[in-house]
């Protein structure tokens, strides 16, 4: 049976998008304590099912999909900007597709004043009119009003009408900067992308025979299955080193591992893929917040996932893009290889100097640049010891020199000096776990 926290995110899922939620209604209607579907509030907006505003309140939102991430919601522009809604409240859950800034005649703004679309705009009401008639919403800078008409208008329209304290050069870098973590985020593989889901995936529930195992291992020749109770909550994992030499009428809990290792649908690919080099698992169940199962993840998917990702163009650089990304070889030898890059601005700290997080970015990335000219695979940093780091000054150039120490099938020790006009600024050891390939 369904927990009181599953059937408020089940109540939630199931309104219609756009409607608005208040802990007190959703506390009566489910009859359920106000703190009880508070966290179910507060757990669907970390699944995106609704988004919560000042002055608005919460209100139930399209989830969105990865490859639609980068769009955001008139609800998000709302937060980003810091906004009030003066009209059309109901539309919030509604995505853009662009924003205009109303800086010229009116006739030139509606010519790109399109429906989906945002103006950004001042103190100009008749230019918030046309836009709403367009069906376009609009973001109204310097804090001003607009008038009553527009207002019902954009309730009739269900069209929001926003007004913002910021002015519209700010507003605009705002939403683009927001955008661009959008872009990041897409980037970010999550186990969420890439795991076999419950309907795919197969199974043993706690009280059913080892013949159970066996039938699964002929049909499928894999030899891993979780194991959920009658909740299908997961309990433990069965491989075929617990069921060998075991009579097949035992039950799997008798055989099966207890507590294992199991990760969430929303941790990071590279989080799940360190946790299962690290313990050497070959496969992960996929659970929710109340440990239920939602599916599997092998190592060979989190493998394939990880290759995959190193061949994509890169759309919004991270910090560690910014950093390694100029890294360029100026000696080619192949056992000692020496890479070059200048201090950028963005590569600072707030004395000037070049960042202690962007040194442990280059020697990472330089030593996984040597390691990959050995092994054919994927770093996994296990530990750094920096020895000393010395202040390198904004536009210097520097050098990274990486020497392998030691390699193994699974292992490797990097030692990594950085020198500046050939002196010694930065000396590092580093040793990581190898994925191979």
């Amino acid at each position: 049976m369904a927990t009181k926290h599953e059937q408020i995110l089940e109540h939630i899922e199931s309104l219609s998008v756009g409607s608005k939620i208040s802990v007190r209604r959703i506390a009566k209607a489910l009859n359920v304590s106000e703190g009880t579907a508070y966290r179910a509030i507060k757990e669907a907006e970390n699944q995106d099912l609704v988004s919560t505003m000042e002055r608005v309140g919460t209100i139930r939102i399209e989830k969105k999909k990865k490859e639609n991430i980068e769009k955001l919601t008139f609800a998000e522009i709302v937060n980003v900007v810091d906004g009030q809604v003066l009209g059309g409240r109901e539309g919030l859950y509604k995505t853009l597709s662009k924003f205009v800034i109303g800086a010229m005649k009116l006739e030139a703004m509606m010519r790109y004043t399109e429906a989906g679309s945002l103006l950004i705009v001042g103190n100009r009401t008749n230019a918030h009119e046309l836009a709403v008639k367009e069906g376009a919403a609009v973001l109204i800078t310097g804090g001003f009003d607009t008038s009553e008409t527009v207002k019902k208008l954009a309730d009739e329209k269900k069209l929001p009408v926003i007004s913002t304290s910021y002015d519209t050069f700010t507003v605009a870098t705002m939403i683009n900067r927001a955008i661009y973590d959008q872009l990041i985020k897409k980037e970010i593989v999550l186990v969420d992308d890439i795991y076999t889901s419950f309907e795919e995936s197969k199974f043993l529930q706690s009280l059913d025979p080892v013949a159970k195992w066996h039938e699964f291992n002929t049909a499928t020749g894999h030899s891993r299955y979780p194991v959920v109770d009658q909740q299908n909550r997961v309990v433990g994992i069965v491989t075929s080193r617990d069921v060998i030499g075991k009579d097949k009428e035992t039950r799997i809990e008798k055989v099966m591992t207890r507590n294992p290792m199991t990760v969430h649908a929303k941790t990071s690919l590279a989080n799940a893929a360190h946790v299962m080099v690290w313990e050497g698992i070959e496969l992960m169940p996929v659970v929710d917040p109340s440990h239920k199962l939602q599916g599997i993840i092998s190592r060979q998917d989190v493998l394939k996932a990880l290759q995959h990702i190193q061949r994509q163009p890169q759309v919004g650089e991270t910090i560690d893009d910014l950093a390694t990304n100029r890294m360029e070889v100026i000696a080619e030898d192949d056992s000692n290889p020496v890479w070059q890059t200048k201090v950028t601005p963005q590569m600072t700290n707030p004395l000037g100097t070049m960042s202690y997080g962007v040194f442990i970015s280059l020697i990472t990335e330089a030593s996984s640049r040597l390691l990959r000219k050995y092994k054919k695979g994927d770093l996994v940093v296990e530990n750094i010891s920096v020895y000393f780091i010395k202040p390198v000054q904004i536009e210097s150039d520097i050098e990274v020199r990486p020497q392998i120490l030691e390699v193994g099938r699974k292992f490797a020790k990097v030692d990594i000096e950085v020198h500046h006009e050939k002196s010694i600024v930065g000396k590092a050891l580093l040793m990581a776990q190898l994925i191979d390939r």
